[in-house]
């Protein structure tokens, strides 16, 4: 099993959301996040005053999933949240060792599908 972590523009969040479960992922965990990269944050101003924000929001997507899956779910983020513009983001992939699902004790592949 792989464990899928990208960290995407908040705007791209809604499309990348129906763009997995047309490919039946409907199973997610998000998380909205700030940080900062080659962005190096970005210059506002307020009231005629400027000030610099240091971290930017993001959005974090998890999703674990069969490992023979996993390189569709990074296609499909790449396909949907591809700005070609600095701060697209990126995507972690870890192994997963086991996954237990609380209610029905269901250990492995069949308690994350």
């Amino acid at each position: 099993m792989k464990k899928i972590e990208a960290i995407i523009r908040p705007e791209k969040f809604q499309a990348l959301r129906d763009e997995l479960a047309s490919h039946g992922f409907l199973g997610l965990t998000v998380t909205e996040v700030a940080g900062t990269g080659k962005q190096k944050g970005q210059t506002g101003v307020f009231r005629g005053t400027s000030y610099e924000v240091k971290v930017l929001p993001k959005i974090k997507i998890e999703l674990v999933l069969p490992q023979e899956r996993a390189d569709e779910v990074i296609d499909v983020i790449i396909d949907t949240c591809h700005t070609d513009q600095i701060g697209d983001g990126k995507i972690f992939v870890y192994n997963v060792e086991d996954v237990v699902r609380i209610r029905t004790k269901e250990r492995g592949k069949p308690a994350v599908l």
